[in-house]
């Protein structure tokens, strides 16, 4: 573990274009579901999960820029396998080492170090996804352990996971749920922990992992409780912002594998008699996958700064909620740019390009549908700007300490004052923008910090654009709603002779 990093990624790397490339070809798995035991092995030889475990367990040290590096290193060549790790390091690692008691931290770390051990977060229920604080998992304290019973259901690595974070309500005496939400580890490999798996999902993308419905009916030991700095809630704000914080990792290598893909593709491809990257509008297209390659970087430069375990990130929603919403949005957008530019040959599964419109999909729905991450940006700005009574949104964006740097460039979009009794439609338009303005404010810090100039140039540019387009949307006041009861008089061939 005391190898240097770059060395160390460098063999990671090594490894996978072994198993995905010269071994075997990575194509065949994508309309498979799970991966190869023998290759899954292999992946894990290098223990990558080692860089999410702190050094005195015998890991790497749980350093952000590290955790980030081995997601982007995955998600170019396999954005499930990424996603795998994702889960492991974001969902379950970094929260026992934070918040677990310390009894039970060196048998689990020391697990997924020696026997490559998995661990994923069961939050979602069938009746409530994103609406989390109304979850009906509940438990019960015994004399030497909580009894928990409910059912979950889109957990990552569902019946393939050893150990678990299991949210759940406490039942008082008489029945009723309290308000707080607590979080448990479970290990499936205990007695009375067993987790019945009571159906498997045909999701349509990221094959890789297994999603399903989850039966809980559990005894676990007091001790594996997490035990939270002030209430489960802000614990699991953490957690999830933290989580949110670091989808750049998976942004970044994915993104950059459909920037090479489309730069080879545009190349080589020859139309009327030139290369396809020589049209104007190619090069647009491709510019604007460079755009997102330069907005995950920056993400991740913030990221490998502010999101390790020794900060709380509970009330950093604008930012945790901006990197998760943009970074995902760029990733379907550049899957879809990607397929645009390879023709029919990209309309297959084992095509990177179409493979990656179905495994980046998700991306904007887990973890908060961007929609609604979106609608809360907006909703904390206006709160913000309420307390301060600045209802100018420029002048408000000017003195935020995340938008400050970004602000004169969208000066002439955003000099205007804030209606702040906004139908949810109009506060997606405006969470949309905050976002693209947050991720300038990052873009121009990594410029600061010496990346390079033609790239940052070219992303403020686009981003400049993106945002004086949401704020028109924003301002465009066409009330358009749906119509349920359609069927009178909507059959066109009652019109036709």
């Amino acid at each position: 573990m005391s190898t240097n990093f770059s060395e160390y990624i460098k063999t990671f790397e090594k490894t996978l274009k072994s198993v995905f490339h010269e071994r075997d070809d990575i194509s065949k798995f994508s309309a498979q579901r799970g991966l190869p035991p023998l290759v899954m092995r292999e992946v894990m030889s290098g223990n990558p999960f080692s860089v999410a475990i702190p050094e005195s367990y015998g890991g790497r040290g749980g350093k952000v820029k590290e955790c980030l590096g081995i997601l982007a290193s995955a998600a170019y060549e396999s954005l499930p396998l990424s996603l795998t790790f994702g889960i492991n390091i974001g969902l379950f690692l970094e929260p026992v080492a934070k918040y677990a008691n310390e009894v039970v931290k060196k048998d689990i770390f020391q697990r997924f170090l020696q026997k490559q051990n998995m661990g994923g977060l069961m939050i979602t229920e069938p009746e409530h996804g994103s609406g989390a604080l109304n979850m009906q998992t509940s438990f019960t304290e015994k004399n030497d352990h909580y009894h928990i019973k409910g059912t979950k259901h889109w957990q990552g690595l569902t019946g393939l996971a050893d150990y678990w974070l299991i949210t759940s309500r406490q039942k008082n005496e008489e029945g009723k749920l309290g308000r707080d939400i607590d979080f448990f580890i479970c290990d499936v490999t205990q007695e009375n922990q067993k987790v019945v798996v009571e159906e498997y999902y045909d999701n349509l993308g990221l094959y890789m992992i297994p999603y399903g419905k989850n039966k809980l009916d559990l005894q676990i030991p007091k001790q594996f409780k997490l035990e939270p700095e002030t209430t489960g809630i802000k614990m699991m704000l953490d957690i999830l912002h933290r989580s949110r914080m670091q989808f750049p990792g998976m942004g970044l290598g994915f993104i950059k594998r459909m920037m090479d893909e489309a730069i080879d593709q545009c190349k080589n491809r020859m139309v009327g008699g030139k290369s396809l990257i020589s049209y104007d509008q190619v090069q647009f297209q491709i510019s604007k996958i460079q755009s997102a390659f330069t907005i995950c970087s920056a993400f991740c430069a913030r990221s490998s700064e502010k999101s390790g375990i020794e900060n709380n990130l509970a009330n950093d929603g604008i930012e945790a909620n901006s990197v998760k919403t943009i970074v995902t949005d760029l990733m379907q957008e550049a899957a879809q740019t990607l397929v645009q530019l390879s023709g029919a040959k990209g309309y297959r599964l084992s095509h990177i390009g179409g493979r990656g419109i179905v495994d980046s999909r998700p991306f904007q729905i887990f973890e908060g549908a961007n929609e609604m991450l979106y609608t809360q940006i907006s909703e904390m700005v206006i709160k913000m700007m309420k307390k301060k009574k600045e209802f100018n949104l420029f002048q408000f964006l000017k003195n935020f300490d995340l938008t400050s740097k970004a602000s004169e460039y969208i000066k002439k979009q955003t000099d205007f004052s804030l209606n702040t009794e906004l139908p949810q439609r109009k506060l997606v338009d405006l969470g949309r923008a905050i976002g693209r303005v947050v991720s300038a404010g990052l873009v121009i810090d990594l410029g600061e910090k010496g990346f390079r100039k033609d790239l940052i140039d070219n992303c403020l540019s686009s981003l400049q654009q993106d945002i004086s387009n949401m704020i028109f949307s924003y301002h465009n006041n066409t009330q358009i709603a749906s119509i349920p009861d359609y069927q009178d008089g909507s059959s066109w061939l009652d019109f036709s002779k």
